[in-house]
């Protein structure tokens, strides 16, 4: 049977947590903080022509941007209304990445 010592030093207790601590906020939390804030930039500098891919995976050309409410156009005469936080930066880069690099190879 394995007993845990009772004449462990507290304050080894409190590094050891203090340490855990930090390691869960520079590998968990700064991290996803920095793509939050990259993800609000992006939402606050849409325009209107830019091409932007919805979470849901809704392709579209901004027609108009008024308040949290984006206007997308995703066909000839087909417009649809969708939230600005839906429009997805990583989805959006990544689209523009493929579109250039297919025309460039075209």
């Amino acid at each position: 049977m394995i007993f845990l010592q009772s004449n462990s030093n507290p304050i080894s207790n409190i590094v050891f947590l203090v340490a855990i601590m930090l390691v869960m906020y520079f590998f968990f939390m700064r991290p996803q903080m920095k793509r939050q804030k990259q993800q609000m930039a992006f939402e606050n500098d849409v325009k209107k022509g830019d091409t932007v891919v919805t979470s849901s995976g809704i392709i579209g050309k901004i027609t108009k941007v008024e308040g949290g409410v984006t206007h997308l156009q995703i066909d000839q005469k087909t417009f649809i209304k969708v939230l600005s936080s839906a429009i997805n930066k990583e989805m959006t880069e990544n689209y523009n990445k493929a579109a250039n690099t297919t025309t460039a190879s075209a």
